[in-house]
């Protein structure tokens, strides 16, 4: 049976038959692995914790027809801090959520890895309530890596750059992706009523660091907002529910 190493992040397990787990992993160049842990939930199990949710782990895997199954793993971070803290595990869950969905079997994109990991480096040393700040600059950097980038600087509906003659109005496109010129507000009837002050926030995360995202100190309204549309913008072009993320927001409303 053909085997390969992976260095990968685990994003969830499932159970299987009586002491198995089905572990969701994403490689280190952005590909999804699905594979077979088998006697993992036992109580002397050689994997022990290395393959819980957050942890990076080095792996030696087996090629299977439908799963591969782990053989080998050596624990490189184990982020326990975000599994012992109520408000860094559903800060943490949102990561592990969104690249669960986002990421894809045999597709690469290398730069989810980093994100991700860097993301729970910070998020473990982090100040509580910056907690909120790292999810929607993760949120809005995957989004812009996955190829939908808010488009801040210029209208979404007809990509004419704003200025003095053509402003921004206050309404965010779901459909288009960004901000709309105060000529195009009525493209889409459904666009979010958002604040003047959305796009340079959302333009902050985008462009800072995480350890810079982390000290900020923005103004927990702002944030808000920017998890608001977040959530809104990516539940639009993600096809597929992220329950992590919706039980966050809500719970900050």
């Amino acid at each position: 049976m053909a085997t390969y190493r992976a260095r990968a992040l685990a994003l969830r397990k499932t159970r299987l038959g009586e002491s198995d787990l089905i572990v969701t992993l994403l490689a280190a160049d952005g590909c999804q692995i699905r594979a077979v842990a088998k006697g993992a939930r036992k109580t002397k199990s050689r994997f022990g914790a290395r393959l819980e949710p957050f942890s990076v782990t080095d792996l030696l895997l087996a090629r299977g027809r439908s799963l591969d199954i782990v053989t080998e793993a050596e624990c490189v971070t184990s982020h326990e801090a975000l599994r012992t803290d109520y408000d860094r595990t559903t800060a943490a869950s949102v990561v592990a959520d969104f690249l669960d969905k986002v990421s894809v079997e045999c597709q690469a994109e290398e730069q989810l890895f980093p994100l991700g990991v860097t993301t729970l480096d910070v998020m473990e040393s982090a100040a509580i309530d910056a907690l909120p700040a790292l999810v929607a600059a993760f949120l809005v950097k995957g989004m812009a890596m996955h190829g939908y980038r808010p488009q801040l600087a210029a209208c979404a509906a007809c990509g004419e750059p704003f200025s003095a003659e053509r402003g921004a109005s206050r309404r965010f496109s779901l459909e288009g992706g960004g901000i709309l010129c105060d000529g195009c507000v009525g493209a889409d009837p459904a666009a979010l009523r958002v604040s003047a002050e959305l796009a340079e926030t959302l333009g902050l995360l985008l462009r800072s660091k995480m350890s810079d995202v982390a000290g900020a100190g923005l103004p927990a309204a702002k944030v808000k907002e920017a998890l608001v549309v977040v959530r809104a913008f990516a539940g639009y072009h993600v096809p597929a529910r992220m329950k992590a993320l919706e039980m966050y927001v809500g719970g900050m409303q």
